[in-house]
């Protein structure tokens, strides 16, 4: 008797939630998701439009000149920590990053969030690379560096995988830690502009690269939150009708 009536009851507030706050939730998903592909078609616009000036060498000078007035901000005692700026966002760093979170969340059952970890590392990478080849173009030259660089300038790996990774690692937590929001969203912030900093710093990227980085890998990470957040929405639904079922 007692289980008849609880799950009586549990079909009442599902069918209450999916009446009352299904109905207001979808309009706000449907403008998350429009806002999202607005910002991603922006980013695309912003990608082609570097794209382009970069493979017509238009913006050689603009990018000499914002690197020898960051030179002048050269000290010694910070060059160290540039370094480590710049480390946090190695691709093969934010790559072990990606495999021990995705293994972590597989762990505890969170397979949507570990497989969209790992495709948007490995995504990330793999675009990366075919665009640096792409583009084939060489590093600035204009002093000498403290950290060595072996592939192609543009788009900056750094700029790209960091925009990926810990934009979407500080939107995971930010949607599991909603009060913290918006402390999440400035430490990733600023992680990321910090490290697109540190390669111009070094001197080892031009500014179109990295602009150009964060704008290919928004357009990847918005396409892998909106992916992540349709599943979500779907696997919901479907819980909903079996619970109704049971």
């Amino acid at each position: 008797m007692l289980f008849d009536l609880i799950r009586n009851l549990s079909k009442q507030v599902i069918a209450w939630w999916r009446q009352k706050v299904g109905l207001k939730l979808q309009p706000l998903l449907t403008t998350i998701r429009l806002g999202g592909l607005a910002l991603a078609a922006i980013a695309l616009w912003l990608f082609t439009y570097i794209a382009e000036e970069v493979f017509e060498n238009e913006t050689q000078a603009f990018d000499a000149n914002v690197l020898l007035s960051i030179r002048s901000l050269h000290r010694s005692w910070l060059d160290p920590i540039m370094v480590f700026i710049t480390n946090i966002g190695d691709p093969r760093v934010l790559l072990v990053i990606c495999v021990s979170l995705s293994v972590i969340l597989v762990l505890r059952h969170y397979k949507a969030e570990a497989m969209t970890i790992a495709i948007a590392g490995f995504g990330a990478l793999g675009l990366n690379f075919v665009l640096k080849n792409l583009f084939a173009r060489a590093r600035p030259e204009l002093w000498s560096r403290i950290v060595d660089v072996t592939n192609y300038s543009f788009p900056s790996g750094h700029a790209m995988l960091s925009m990926v990774m810990y934009g979407l690692l500080g939107y995971l937590l930010a949607t599991r830690f909603y009060q913290w929001r918006g402390v999440i969203a400035t430490i990733s912030t600023l992680l990321i502009l910090l490290i697109g900093f540190s390669r111009l710093y070094l001197g080892v990227h031009w500014f179109t690269d990295v602009i150009g980085g964060y704008a290919a890998g928004l357009v990847w990470l918005v396409t892998c939150i909106l992916s992540l957040e349709i599943w979500r929405q779907r696997h919901d639904l479907t819980q909903s009708k079996a619970d109704l079922d049971v």
